[in-house]
């Protein structure tokens, strides 16, 4: 079963996240700098779901949310550059 994916935002910082048995095991975590503009720059799976893509589902949550939303990204985590790079039909989310 695939787990659900969460997402919560603070203030300026926000993430989208899976909970499993109460803890928190996947992240993209993202600051806001306005009101139209988020850098994400941390993304961070446990061990136990290595090699699952999971932090790619994070990815397309966000790319999701973020075209849902006329919010554009910049990216200074290396794995959603390297995303980014690599994946041309995700990239009209980019600032």
């Amino acid at each position: 079963m695939e787990s659900e994916i969460s997402h919560e935002e603070h203030g300026h910082r926000g993430a989208f996240f899976i909970v499993q048995d109460g803890k928190r095991v996947a992240e993209m975590t993202y600051s806001r700098t306005s009101p139209t503009l988020v850098i994400i720059d941390h993304t961070e799976v446990d061990k136990s779901l290595g090699g699952k893509g999971v932090g790619r589902r994070l990815l397309d949550a966000t790319v999701q949310w973020a075209r849902g939303t006329g919010t554009k990204v910049m990216a200074t985590c290396p794995f959603v550059k390297a995303q980014f790079d690599r994946d041309p039909s995700i990239r009209d989310v980019l600032a």
